[in-house]
């Protein structure tokens, strides 16, 4: 007999709450990423894309309410969705920060709530180790840092240099000026699918 709280899995073994409704969301061809981005979660959010890129080809709602994590794990993640043979629609619901920003970014479409920020932050990395270590951690997190602006400003048709300074301001941007930045392409509305909530075009996306 299952405990109480827990679901039938596909074969009828009990699951937790949040294992069987990551399930049942990705039926529905819809995949999480909720919590800081580090490597882990990176790669069982890009293990659902691969997963339902196999299974079918109509697209896939990427939901995302993320503070921000490691850069690494963000640029891994954008690429996935850059080569994926389907179209990835990302919608956020309560805030993307700092490198989950990239992910948002680079999914071929792009939906806020209402009441939903971006926050443009430098993700920090702290090391360890004896002074050349650090001098290369310091170095490569520079690297992936620039590429990882060059890659916001081939899909918001801002420059990198302004997107970075943006970030070191730490700047937040309402869902209006996300979709007038070109971080998105809609806010969403009442009255439609999606949670009630209709994507509806506020702006333009800077070429």
């Amino acid at each position: 007999m299952k405990s109480p709280g827990w679901f039938p899995g596909p074969d009828d073994t009990p699951v937790g709450p949040q294992e069987w409704m990551r399930r049942r969301l990705l039926e529905r061809r819809v995949v999480t990423l909720v919590g800081p981005l580090d490597d882990s979660g990176a790669s069982d959010v890009g293990a659902a894309l691969m997963t339902l890129d196999a299974d079918g080809d109509d697209a896939v709602e990427l939901r995302m309410d993320s503070p921000g994590g490691s850069t690494t794990a963000a640029l891994a993640l954008m690429d996935i969705i850059d080569l994926l043979g389907v179209a990835v629609h990302g919608w956020c619901t309560g805030q993307v920060a700092g490198a989950a920003v990239g992910v948002l970014a680079v999914c071929h479409e792009r939906t806020l709530s209402p009441h939903a920020r971006i926050h443009l932050t430098e993700p920090r990395s702290r090391f360890g180790g004896d002074a050349r270590f650090l001098e290369q951690q310091a170095a490569e997190h520079a690297e992936q840092w620039a590429m990882f602006c060059r890659r916001l400003a081939e899909t918001t048709g801002r420059t990198a240099e302004q997107i970075g300074q943006d970030a070191r301001r730490g700047r937040f941007l309402t869902a209006g000026e996300a979709v007038a930045y070109g971080l998105v392409d809609r806010i969403a509305t009442p009255g439609g699918p999606g949670g009630g909530l209709q994507p509806h075009a506020l702006g333009f996306r800077p070429r």
